[in-house]
């Protein structure tokens, strides 16, 4: 299956649960007991868009995944805090993503940490011998749905999200957990 120029007409991908905004330091100790507790996590970064050449900003957000919810960090309102880097440390729980390596350099960038348990999607895919990487794609290859990517360039860095904002972060990230196990090895 190499490319999809019919990925339109596949059927939008929405996360069903519940998404939990982290805004406070003191809510990101008990996001890291609950995921602790968890062996599988879909897992995505997003960053401010950058329009000028040079222009870099840190992560925003980042987005944590269970089947039924997903935590959505609002990483300049929580600082990036021990029990944060505890977890992305935390080899016991698998983290998966696609194309993680950049969100993890820009992480550590913030807070030095040693990742721990990450998965990336793309790589295991690339082994398998399948061309279209994205998210975008593995999700209509395995998934049979689509990601709507709207929200994509938007200000991932302002105070409050918008609805759609966070209906498409937390798509993003749970996609990746039920991608996980079609690229299991």
């Amino acid at each position: 299956m190499s490319g999809h120029p019919e990925i339109h007409q596949f059927p939008l991908l929405h996360f069903p649960g519940a998404i939990i905004v982290v805004d406070a330091p003191g809510k990101l100790a008990d996001m890291a007991a609950d995921l602790s507790r968890h062996t599988h996590l879909g897992f995505d970064t997003e960053t401010r868009p950058s329009f000028r050449k040079g222009e870099k900003h840190p992560p925003a957000l980042i987005q944590l995944a269970l089947e039924e919810r997903v935590y959505i960090v609002q990483l300049r309102k929580t600082g990036f805090t021990e029990a944060l880097a505890a977890l992305l440390a935390d080899a016991r729980v698998l983290k998966a993503g696609v194309g993680i390596r950049d969100d993890l350099k820009a992480l550590q960038e913030m807070r030095p940490f040693e990742p721990g348990g990450f998965v990336d999607l793309g790589e295991r895919a690339k082994r398998r011998d399948i061309r279209e990487r994205g998210v975008r794609s593995l999700a209509a290859r395995f998934l049979g749905g689509r990601i709507s990517k709207g929200a994509q360039t938007s200000n991932w860095a302002a105070a409050a999200l918008t609805e759609r904002q966070l209906r498409y972060a937390a798509t993003d990230a749970w996609v990746c957990l039920k991608l996980l196990p079609f690229l299991e090895r």
